[in-house]
């Protein structure tokens, strides 16, 4: 039995992964990810993946929502914050552990995207990025509120650990994070994800074609907003703290950035830009004070070359679609490795 399930996973790897490059690197980047406390097991090292792993989570939510149905959020710390501030205050009122708080979380998280998504339907573009604005503003004014619930300015502390060692959660956000992150790629191949992108391009037609567009809106800003929840709730179980900084602005305006940065409606352009900005913010922390204008040099100069993104950039020069059936193919290929169609 084990030898079969070894046989098809070769077969699968062999098949599906080693015939295209943008696959082998996603392969040999997740076995970095999992090996790397074997070989570096530094705790700053590790820190910075394990909020990495969890921005990427966040990241890859947006653009499941925004990317693909173009439902622009400008407000997308809501989902975020309310999951940080319900698994919190979970554990540390009923003493749930982080293994009930962080799906809570994401549950309540996903009840949040109910109530923004319905009155947000009949909006579109510019109303509605400034109307999803609004929403982690409207919380933030709530957490000061309730000082006496929400800690006010301070924020909730003292929350368990994750996992009882840094190695421990670490291991803990980067395998949550590449299921994520394979399930909301998975969504985006999916009939679902079809219709999400039927929806951005004209929704009129979509609508005309007797498809509920309403529903499948709804279930984008539920489902972006459970996956949202996950790295809220992580990310509160990490830092042993949920504070107002999870529903600021600008940390919603950080997803934004990494999912343009990295290519849209892709889910691992914005994962992949997060692994990229997220350390190298840390690697400018030697110039302090051009920390802040080396990153937005580096951030203009991308968008100014590659307006679809990096990712999408690099796998456009290694990998081209075939004439005939659109599948991928390595460049190098004369032909199609599906339909054996000629590729020049």
């Amino acid at each position: 039995m084990l030898l079969a399930q070894l046989r098809r996973i070769q077969v699968v790897i062999k098949t599906e992964v080693l015939v295209l490059p943008s696959r082998i690197a996603v392969m040999l980047f997740a076995l970095f990810l999992l090996t790397v406390p074997f070989y570096w097991p530094d705790p700053y090292l590790l820190r910075i993946l394990t909020l990495a792993s969890i921005f990427a989570i966040f990241a890859a939510s947006w653009d499941l929502l925004s990317g693909f149905t173009g439902q622009v959020n400008f407000g997308h710390a809501l989902f975020f914050g309310v999951a940080a501030y319900c698994a919190a205050l979970l554990n540390l009122h009923l003493k749930f552990p982080p293994w009930v708080t962080v799906p809570l979380g994401a549950v309540a998280a996903v009840g949040t995207g109910l109530l923004v998504g319905i009155p947000c339907l009949r909006l579109k573009g510019t109303y509605l990025a400034l109307t999803t604005l609004s929403f982690p503003i409207i919380l933030m004014g709530l957490v000061f509120a309730f000082p006496d619930l929400t800690g006010g300015e301070l924020g909730v502390s003292g929350l368990s650990r994750l996992a009882g060692s840094r190695v421990g959660e670490y291991y803990v956000c980067s395998v949550l994070m590449l299921g994520a992150g394979f399930l909301m790629w998975k969504i985006g191949d999916s009939k679902t994800g079809i219709i999400f992108h039927a929806i951005r391009e004209d929704e009129l037609a979509v609508r005309t074609a007797g498809i509920n567009t309403t529903k499948y809106k709804i279930l984008a800003f539920c489902l972006s907003g459970f996956f949202a929840g996950v790295a809220g709730g992580l990310y509160a179980h990490v830092m042993r703290i949920a504070g107002p900084s999870t529903l600021e602005v600008s940390l919603s305006f950080q997803a934004v950035i990494w999912a343009v940065f990295g290519g849209m409606v892709s889910i691992y352009g914005p994962m992949a830009a997060v692994f990229i900005l997220f350390p190298l913010l840390e690697l400018l922390r030697v110039v302090p004070q051009l920390r802040n204008l080396a990153f937005a040099l580096i951030i203009l100069l991308i968008l100014l070359y590659m307006p679809e993104g990096l990712i999408p950039w690099i796998r456009d020069r290694i990998e081209k679609l075939c004439p005939r059936c659109k599948a991928r193919n390595f460049t190098r290929r004369s032909h199609c490795r599906i339909c054996a169609a000629h590729m020049h």
